[in-house]
């Protein structure tokens, strides 16, 4: 049986190119109403133009699907608010976020104007959170919802010149880890897409024999399916890149438990560093305490 959107409603912000414009286009042929959201402005987030948004409205409209554009900033959390607004004044709900918009202000860190750092996690970061903020009632009441933030590789294994995206990427995780146990009693689901692909954005990164391969539509199924109704997943993050698709996971190790009714050294830190980051002994971070608990209990420290 195919995934079908019919009956929902979406809104993909930065929609007017690259990534966001390929997940528009996806879901509403499935059968989603879409708000395509994207001020238009440059990769650096400078300058509007409305044309972009309007561009992939009639994109979809010419394939027989149902979309109106959005023109905002998710920057500004009023302007934030609207894009919301748009899906509730023109179809009456909102089933489907995807917090695609970004910008890119590549620099060292030495070279980083405060200004600049600033701005990009005010898209990236700020810009997830208001949109979802402004979803997230609409989606509790109707005890439905599917979030999707996109996060990056230059934040969980870093990239030189990208500390304030990296920093970015990192935080929408946070959100997301928190929100799933807050939305999971409602039916919302939230997740996170650390994509790769060939974009104005990163047209100057990647190398030329890779690039070709790298193409939008090949990351948006997944997104697709993590905005699906048969979608379970919460709190999970896929990596999306050349047609592969994997699941990336926070690991802890065993490491080692000294009694915490005596002292510690550094010295026995320090000697027993290789078992601390021995990767063999590895399991999924799931929780907040790790396996504390059980070790202090098994040392007869608590019943």
């Amino acid at each position: 049986m195919d995934v079908r959107f019919d009956g929902r409603v979406a809104i993909v912000t930065g929609a007017g190119a690259g990534l966001g414009r390929s997940h528009a286009m996806l879901l509403a042929s499935r059968g989603a109403k879409v708000v395509v959201n994207d001020p238009g402005g440059a990769v650096d987030g400078v300058g509007t133009v409305a044309a972009v948004a309007d561009k992939v409205v009639a994109e979809i409209k010419a394939a027989g699907g149902e979309a109106v554009a959005s023109y905002a900033s998710v920057a500004e959390e009023k302007a934030a608010n609207t894009i919301i607004e748009t899906a509730m004044d023109t179809w009456g709900r909102l089933d489907i976020l995807v917090n695609n918009a970004g910008i890119l202000r590549d620099k060292s860190f030495n070279n980083l104007d405060m200004a600049d750092y600033e701005f990009v996690n005010q898209v990236h970061h700020f810009g997830t959170v208001y949109c979802t903020k402004a979803a997230w009632p609409i989606m509790r009441k109707q005890q439905y919802g599917r979030i999707v933030v996109t996060t990056s590789g230059s934040g969980t294994v870093g990239n030189f010149g990208q500390a304030n995206y990296g920093a970015a990427k990192m935080a929408v995780n946070g959100l997301i880890n928190v929100l799933r146990h807050e939305g999971g009693k409602y039916n919302i689901r939230l997740n996170a897409i650390s994509p790769s692909a060939l974009t104005r954005m990163t047209e100057s990164l990647l190398p030329p024999d890779v690039g070709p391969w790298m193409k939008p539509e090949l990351v948006s199924p997944v997104v697709a399916w993590l905005c699906s109704e048969e979608c379970d997943q919460n709190g999970e993050i896929m990596a999306a890149t050349a047609g592969g698709y994997a699941r990336v996971q926070y690991f802890v190790t065993e490491g080692v438990q000294f009694d915490p009714a005596e002292p510690v050294s550094i010295e026995m830190v320090r000697d027993q560093m290789d078992t601390i980051r021995d990767l063999s002994t590895a399991k999924p971070y799931i929780g907040m305490m790790g396996n504390v608990v059980e070790k202090l209990r098994a040392m007869g420290r608590i019943k």
